[in-house]
């Protein structure tokens, strides 16, 4: 079964990403190197992340869940 995606979330879930990295100063060099994570991908949006990836992401840089999601994705809301 092919994996679904949203250009949009990923574009803002990228953004959000990128946002929280420039505030901390971190370049994404030092990102890739703490986390295994290819920031540059993740960044550039060119990758359906997992919530795990996520996870890991938002315990480096000490944003809770909640904070990182707050805004992102709201045309799903009921």
């Amino acid at each position: 079964m092919a994996q679904r995606r949203d250009d949009k979330v990923l574009r803002q879930i990228a953004e959000r990403i990128r946002e929280i990295r420039k505030e901390l100063k971190i370049t994404q060099d030092v990102v890739e190197q703490d986390t295994c994570l290819s920031i540059g991908r993740i960044e550039a949006g060119s990758m359906n992340l997992t919530i795990t990836s996520i996870v890991i992401l938002c315990d480096y840089f000490e944003v809770s869940l909640e904070e990182f999601f707050r805004g992102i994705g709201n045309q799903y809301h009921i």
